[in-house]
């Protein structure tokens, strides 16, 4: 006898496509349009891409009948699946003038009433695989909404309007006690265990790391700190640079974050909520990996391995879960929370540099077809972030989860930590 499908599918998935156009409610068709470099997309194509995922993994193979709204989407929309098929140039997205806004919001509600009529159904001889790619395609979805964030900031600031996203007022912060907690390390659990819900295939197996004794910084590095960095040469020294670092900053006339405006009389700082003051007190974000890593070797100290990251994290905090589609748009800047003892901001501030390469875990082995392509492929020349940004979905923060990018992006919200190494019975 088959199973009843679980009630909860069908407003969950409702759940998450409602917000992903929350998100756009307040923009205009052009502001849904802008790509203003090759790694950012145009919020119209996130709203239709992700779309093609479930049309693409759900739909045409377990919902007989079903027709493609238009099949040319399966090309124009296919983001770098190759066992699908082609794909239209990441760099030219922008040129998608057609299909307009409205139009890939009638796509994304042909594709809704399909996948509600196959979810609300009694359950499908397929149940199983159904269910599991429902919920990479909402896990998808949710990341592809913080991106939608992040590449509309990315392409707001290059306005010289300064347009603001949504309106806010952002708090005062005490800067809170510095200073490091110290972990005798050892052999340690790392990975998704395998009854802890949802995960990335990247967050598994799990499996154990040694760990020598380590320190990690309480709070998140600071405006203030990085002024400081950048106040004693920090960009025209290339003895705290990596080679690669040090070629950067030159090729592209680095002389501070992104988004930071140091030439005016107030210093101040480009954000979804318009132009800021710079407050000093508020983590750093915008970063590259080289950024991070040059601040950590002119500090005296390093960033964290993922490891690192994992196990203080699992030792001194257990995140809140909160709903599937929790956003407080109203705060998306990273400010800092209210100073607290032992860790502080793992979560919901900014994504956190490590010093890991992004590999493939002991035991790793790539999902079969077209859906092993979403991470397996890109374990190649990128470094590992940890934690979560003030733009990440709530159940995207958990300590398992593994974000990467390469060294010199800095459009995300990324910042840093400090670590170092330490003695037994330091303190």
């Amino acid at each position: 006898m088959l199973k009843q499908a679980p009630l909860n599918n069908s407003f969950r998935f409702r759940q998450v496509r409602e917000q992903t156009e929350l998100l756009c409610a307040s923009l205009s068709a052009e502001d849904c349009n802008l790509q203003a470099m090759p790694y950012t997309s145009p919020l119209k194509w996130h709203l239709a891409h992700t779309t093609w995922f479930f049309e693409t993994f759900i739909l045409t193979p377990f919902s007989p009948g079903y027709r493609h709204y238009d099949e040319s989407f399966q090309v124009l929309f296919n983001s770098y699946y190759n066992g699908i098929g082609k794909q239209h140039p990441r760099s030219q997205r922008h040129l998608l003038s057609r299909p307009g806004l409205n139009e890939v919001l009638e796509y994304r509600q042909h594709v809704n009433k399909a996948m509600s009529a196959l979810l609300d159904q009694p359950a499908h001889a397929d149940q199983g695989e159904i269910s599991s790619r429902l919920d990479l395609g909402l896990n998808h979805e949710q990341q592809h909404q913080e991106l939608m964030l992040t590449d509309l900031k990315y392409n707001l600031g290059c306005n010289p309007l300064a347009p603001f996203y949504m309106q806010a007022e952002l708090p005062e912060r005490e800067p809170g006690e510095a200073g490091f907690e110290f972990y005798k390390g050892g052999l340690v659990d790392v990975g998704q265990p395998a009854d802890d819900g949802f995960g990335f295939d990247n967050e598994r197996p799990p499996h154990k790391a040694w760990l020598e004794p380590f320190a990690l910084g309480r709070k998140l590095v600071t405006n203030g700190e990085y002024g400081e960095f950048i106040a004693d040469g920090g960009y025209r020294r290339p003895e705290l640079w990596l080679s690669d670092g040090w070629s950067t900053v030159q090729e592209q006339n680095w002389t501070q974050p992104l988004y930071w405006d140091l030439d005016a009389d107030s210093p101040s700082v480009f954000t979804l909520h318009g132009q800021q003051p710079l407050r000093n007190e508020y983590p750093v974000c915008h970063l590259s990996y080289f950024e991070a890593d040059a601040y950590a070797r002119w500090a005296g100290a390093r960033l964290p391995t993922e490891e690192e990251w994992e196990h203080a994290c699992r030792q001194s905090h257990k995140p809140q879960q909160g709903r599937e589609t929790d956003f407080n748009l109203k705060r998306l800047q990273p400010t800092g929370t209210t100073p607290n003892k032992g860790l502080r901001d793992l979560f919901g501030q900014v994504w956190q540099w490590t010093s890991s390469a992004y590999r493939a875990y002991p035991g790793y082995r790539v999902t079969p077809g077209a859906l092993g392509e979403y991470n397996g492929k890109f374990m190649c020349n990128q470094f590992v972030l940890r934690g979560s940004s003030c733009a990440t979905p709530p159940r995207h923060s958990r300590a398992s989860y593994r974000n990467f990018f390469y060294a010199a992006d800095r459009w995300q919200f990324t910042g840093l930590r400090l670590a170092r190494d330490a003695m037994p019975g330091a303190s």
